[in-house]
């Protein structure tokens, strides 16, 4: 299949363009950045090969974007057969894309008894897209919704989130524990060096 790079370019292009507007406030951001990602996991021809490979034990998180100023991120999440992701935290707001496969969601509330599963797990299926952020809900736990073939994703984060301080949390006490993720691809893909990857 022949790819093209050109929906990513266009879709960090909007998102720039939006944190260099005059309304930047959270509420605000989430609105105008969901249409955009939309648009891009609407489409599944322009993530590079290299980016979406799983890991046989742990699942993937590949850099695709960084703003220079840290305002954003754009990270494709790479799924293994069955894999999943501690109960964690972001400390910032996002938006979660699905663009192969599909993705089981379950979000968690934090409170004085501990750590409690807050609502129905929720199937996001290619082409969907769902918000976290610490005013709609933070903290969540992401599985690959097949024992039997990858999942990837598209995350949009208001931070780099490879360089954020945030949390796993114990299941069963929700006692937190500091962690910074990084990225498994040393360098970001250079958007702007050919149409055609």
């Amino acid at each position: 299949m022949s790819r093209t790079i050109e929906p990513l370019r266009t879709f960090v292009a909007g998102v720039t363009s939006l944190m260099e507007g005059p309304d930047r406030d959270e509420a605000a951001l989430l609105e105008g950045t969901r249409p955009l990602l939309q648009a891009l996991v609407a489409r599944d021809d322009w993530l590079p090969d290299e980016l979406a490979q799983p890991h046989p034990t742990y699942y993937q998180q590949y850099l695709l974007y960084g703003d220079p100023l840290d305002r954003f991120s754009v990270v494709s999440f790479v799924w293994g057969p069955g894999q999943q992701t501690p109960v964690h935290d972001h400390t910032v707001w996002g938006w979660i894309g699905v663009l192969r496969g599909a993705e089981i969601d379950i979000r968690y509330r934090l409170d004085d008894r501990g750590i409690h599963q807050d609502g129905e797990e929720t199937r996001l299926e290619a082409g969907q897209v769902a918000a976290v952020s610490p005013s709609l809900g933070d903290i969540h736990r992401v599985r690959n919704a097949f024992d039997d073939r990858v999942s990837v994703s598209v995350h949009l984060y208001g931070g780099n989130i490879g360089r954020i301080r945030r949390h796993v949390f114990d299941p069963a006490t929700g006692a937190p524990k500091e962690f910074v993720s990084g990225y498994a691809n040393r360098f970001a893909p250079n958007l702007w060096a050919a149409a055609d990857v």
